[in-house]
């Protein structure tokens, strides 16, 4: 019998918990793997806010063998009641002989409580192992729990010069199908995908997830729309029946388009302008947990692009680069607005990733904020 360490099995439960991404918001994603005598008794993972969370599907696999047994866990077990029972006494009252811990939960309701229960009550507790890739794939909880704003990525693609578009406005298309398959994917995991009135009157975009395969969602359509510009034929008002839609205008916006659009199941958020009449993007964000939304996914064009970045309010990027040179000092590129003086000011990404779908570049990366 091959014995592993606990590096395997924390990898396990990891791999587990990665199966829910983008479908236990508000709450973190987690797994949980059961081992007794060098084999696995138990599995879970926490599929979606308000059902069981891993620890549970994992002792309910196990059964009475779940006595003595060790079990890994990619996050402290919680130990207060909210949607459901503390995790920590299902563990106690099963018998656990000790727990192998990745990270701990900087909910303030658990943080090191859980952990701590177990221990006085005689369980063996193991904190750290894996931790970074754990605290990675749970990176939109901590930043909601820490601050109360949705997580924010950007993806973009330009060609090899840095261009998003023609001189002439043509964009289709920049990247591969692969790299755009891969961006449907993204669609499915994020909770909302946002882009300015620009891009719906140039592109007049559906942004809806298009998968050949189950589990599928489309992500809620948030719409940057000072003056409420955008066309009643677009297609994102013609499928407001089939995909949520929130509009986020001025608090100056005429009432008569307001009442059209809530009238095709739009939700129209008014919101406070800063003088140069573009809506105070913290407000937008500080707003969308209150719908619902804890990752947004930008798709937009260069300026509502250089506007979150101008803002630092970026966590993350995912930027294609095409083998293509378009050329043209009138062509659009990535990132608009003002721009840095100097060179030292520029913004670093930090963490990089970088994959190929057949000859277009991903590079995935992390915004480090000065």
């Amino acid at each position: 019998m091959k014995i592993h360490n606990n590096e395997y099995y924390m990898n396990k439960a990891i791999n587990l918990a990665k199966k829910a991404y983008g479908r236990t918001n508000p709450n973190p994603i987690v797994g949980a793997i059961i081992v007794k005598k060098n084999q696995i008794i138990g599995t879970g993972y926490h599929e979606k806010a308000g059902t069981p969370h891993a620890e549970i599907h994992a002792l309910k696999e196990a059964g009475t063998d779940a006595k003595d047994s060790t079990v890994y866990v990619t996050l402290e077990p919680c130990n207060h009641y909210g949607k459901t029972p503390p995790c920590t006494d299902a563990l106690i009252q099963a018998g656990i002989k000790k727990i192998v811990i990745a990270s701990l939960d900087p909910n303030p309701l658990v943080a090191g409580k859980g952990a701590l229960k177990l221990k006085e009550a005689g369980i063996t507790i193991e904190i750290g192992m894996c931790k970074d890739e754990a605290n990675k794939m749970n990176q939109l909880f901590f930043k909601y729990i820490k601050t109360n704003m949705p997580y924010i990525s950007l993806k973009t693609a330009m060609t090899l010069d840095g261009k998003i578009a023609t001189y002439t406005g043509d964009s289709k298309w920049i990247s591969n199908e692969l790299s755009r398959n891969y961006v449907h994917e993204l669609r499915n995991i994020y909770d909302g995908i946002l882009v300015g009135i620009g891009t719906v009157l140039k592109d007049n975009p559906s942004l809806n997830t298009r998968l050949d395969k189950n589990d599928i969602r489309n992500p809620v359509r948030i719409i940057i729309d000072e003056n409420l510009d955008i066309p009643i034929n677009s297609n994102i008002i013609n499928t407001s029946k089939e995909q949520r839609t929130i509009i986020y205008t001025s608090k100056n916006t005429a009432t008569k388009k307001i009442n059209i659009l809530e009238s095709k199941g739009i939700e129209i958020e008014q919101t406070e302008t800063d003088e140069n009449n573009k809506l105070i993007l913290e407000e937008v964000l500080n707003n969308l947990p209150k719908k619902g939304i804890y990752s947004v996914l930008i798709e937009g064009g260069g300026e509502i692009n250089g506007s979150f970045i101008e803002k630092r309010l970026i966590d993350k990027v995912y930027w294609f680069i095409a083998p293509k040179i378009v050329g043209g000092k009138h062509a659009p590129s990535p990132v608009s607005g003002q721009g840095i003086e100097l060179i030292n000011q520029a913004l670093y990404v930090e963490r990089i990733n970088i994959n190929k779908f057949e000859n277009d570049l991903l590079i995935t990366g992390y915004i480090r904020w000065w």
